[in-house]
């Protein structure tokens, strides 16, 4: 369920945000980055919101006064924050609220994992789609383009308009 997660937030975060100064690689990583509990055989502290929120206070409380480093790498909590929403992992209410309603994790499996193979499918097309429209939208196919996104993780400041 990689692209599903790293395509659909990538569209979600700039359809919300509009900014092309985000670090759009980070949004990404911090979405996929969830699914390497499968390694624990469940969803683990990557599946809270406690995760989400004590890495997102992380990174307001170590850029103070340093706002193109904040810019930078708050696009990891966000992307954290697009997984929980992605695999609604809020229908667990004891992994999405730990600690606040126990402090041990249950033996069922990744959300992710947890869904039939058509609808795994599915939700992998729907992620490559918002890829094709993110390639699309962002004019990808130009080389500077594609070239600043690699390099920064940012998007052309033409978009915004």
């Amino acid at each position: 369920m990689f692209l599903w997660f790293a395509g659909v937030s990538f569209a979600f975060v700039w359809l919300v945000f509009r900014s092309p100064a985000l670090d759009y690689r980070l949004v990404m990583l911090g979405a996929v980055l969830p699914l390497g509990e499968v390694v624990l055989g469940g969803p683990r502290l990557a599946h809270t919101l406690v995760a989400s929120v004590a890495l997102l206070a992380v990174v307001m409380l170590a850029t103070q006064r340093r706002r193109l480093v904040r810019r930078r790498w708050i696009s990891l909590p966000i992307g954290m924050l697009m997984h929980l929403v992605l695999d609604g992992i809020w229908t667990n209410a004891a992994v999405f609220w730990w600690p606040f309603l126990g402090v041990g994790f249950d033996a069922a499996g990744l959300p992710e994992l947890d869904r039939s193979p058509a609808v795994i499918a599915l939700l992998e097309l729907a992620g490559l789609g918002a890829l094709v429209w993110c390639w699309h939208t962002f004019g990808f196919a130009d080389r500077d383009r594609r070239e600043l996104f690699v390099r920064t993780g940012h998007l052309s400041r033409d978009l915004v308009s």
